[in-house]
């Protein structure tokens, strides 16, 4: 991240506003985009179904921003800002990248690949890869930096690497048509190398809706030759292009929380840090929505518990924030679970859209996924009216036959099968962000859920862990 000694800071922002949430609710961004990839190529219902029937490929080359961290304190430096551990972390391996703040509230997450010895990538939305690059920059670190950002900004300009996924029961086997050949054998989210169209590209073992499949990248001129190989390979399999509105349901079914407030805000510790950021940065211009609203914006700090993280969550290093984490660990913890939304409901919040006049129906909900801003959290409710957890991600699964959404409850609210309210639609007739029109908030009855809500999902990532 580079900006001018001139240029304004998130810290100017913050300072010429009344109230950060109301900064971020009204901030005109709308939901986030996918770029560059087409919506559809067929349709997202049957796109969706190829995930789980037959192959689907992904093109995950645009909506992700990438930072190398090269140098000899490379994983120190990493390790340090992680709540996971780093023990027996090798070139050729990846893992998920969790950060925290000192106050124990999440920063953000990515997927961080050991390339080579002090080489690493990491990937995902700007808010983990911004908290790294800062502590790299103002710590005395021995470490490089190089950014590639999101396509965003300029949907035409080339990356460094595409990335492609391949997910499905059929994905095993076009992998081997690809290759030419059986596959080498390799671990869960760990990488080795294939041959597809005369080009070595990397290949990182991993499925997200809970089967089989992994991601492929390489140099970004080898790009085209690759994906047209796959699409050639794959007629016999089955294969489906996915667009951008299918994969944005893929995490309702693998159960991961895709996009949350970076815990920044507030702490005088981090006025530096809000001081590096520019005025531009995602921690500025992210929009925030939903049914829930506070005024104070630690209410929507989470904790790793909150997300489903505690499991990789790790006392064997020091980080930054494993002081408060540690004195959290007896304490009770929201639990991430699904929520299967009543069609009921649902059908009647779409029918206030032929019954009602303007202004009085219901939030419209945009299909398959219905999010209007780049952090989603709404309101769950006990039956009775207080208030039990969030509700983040929400979509449509084709796959399901429903309405679902991630969230975080109170553990009295977290046994499948109990029963929830989500209100949908912002208070107040709605926020100024332009991708809200003015509408009544509505009541939407869900039954809690596990985390993954697709059984091959959870099946599949048993079988990884054993």
């Amino acid at each position: 991240m580079e900006r001018s000694r001139s240029a304004r800071s998130l810290q100017d922002v913050l300072d010429a506003a009344d109230n950060v949430v109301d900064v971020l609710y009204n901030n005109p961004t709308g939901a986030r985009a996918f770029p560059v990839v087409p919506p559809e190529f067929t349709n997202w219902r049957d796109e969706q179904h190829a995930w789980r029937e037959t192959v689907a490929l992904f093109d995950l080359s645009h909506h992700m921003s990438d930072l190398y961290v090269y140098g000899p304190d490379a994983f120190r430096l990493l390790e340090l800002l992680a709540i996971n551990s780093f023990r027996n972390f090798q070139p050729g391996m990846a893992k998920q990248f969790v950060a925290c703040t000192g106050d124990g509230y999440v920063v953000g997450d990515a997927v961080l690949f050991y390339l080579e010895p002090e080489t690493f990538q990491l990937v995902g939305r700007p808010s983990a890869l911004n908290w790294v690059q800062y502590h790299g920059e103002t710590g005395g670190w021995r470490v490089r930096f190089e950014r590639d950002e999101w396509s965003l900004a300029d949907p035409h300009r080339p990356r460094r690497v595409y990335r492609y996924q391949l997910q499905g029961p059929n994905a095993p086997a076009l992998l081997e048509k690809l290759n030419g050949g059986p596959l080498p054998s390799v671990k869960f989210f760990h990488m080795t190398w294939v041959t597809i169209a005369g080009r070595k590209v990397r290949f990182l073992h991993h499925g997200m809706a809970g089967v089989a499949g992994g991601e492929l990248f390489g140099p970004w001129e080898d790009g085209p030759a690759v994906r047209e190989a796959i699409v050639e390979a794959g007629k016999e399999f089955g294969l489906r292009q996915v667009g951008s509105r299918a994969y944005a349901t893929n995490t309702l079914e693998s159960g991961w929380i895709s996009g949350v407030v970076p815990a920044i805000y507030t702490s005088p510790a981090l006025r530096p840090y809000r001081e590096w950021l520019p005025a531009n940065s995602y921690e500025a211009t992210g929009s925030l929505g939903g049914s829930f609203y506070s005024r104070h914006v630690e209410d929507y700090y989470l904790t790793p518990w909150d997300l489903g993280y505690g499991h990789i969550l790790k006392f064997d290093h020091d980080f930054v924030g494993r002081a408060a984490l540690e004195a959290r660990v007896g304490q009770p913890h929201r639990r991430k679970v699904t929520l299967v939304w009543d069609p009921h409901d649902v059908a009647a919040a779409f029918e206030t859209l032929f019954t009602q006049p303007r202004g009085r129906r219901a939030k419209y909900m945009e299909f398959p996924v219905p999010r209007y801003s780049v952090w989603q959290y709404d309101r769950v409710q006990s039956p009775g009216g207080h208030l039990v957890g969030i509700s983040t991600s929400c979509g449509y699964s084709s796959n399901e036959g429903a309405m679902l959404s991630l969230a975080m409850v109170d553990p009295a609210y977290a046994e499948p099968g109990t029963l929830v309210v989500v209100v949908w639609g912002e208070p107040h007739g709605g926020s100024r962000k332009p991708s809200v029109e003015q509408h009544v908030q509505v009541e939407i009855r869900a039954t809690v859920a596990p985390v993954p809500y697709s059984e091959a999902a959870r099946r599949y990532r048993e079988a990884v862990r054993r």
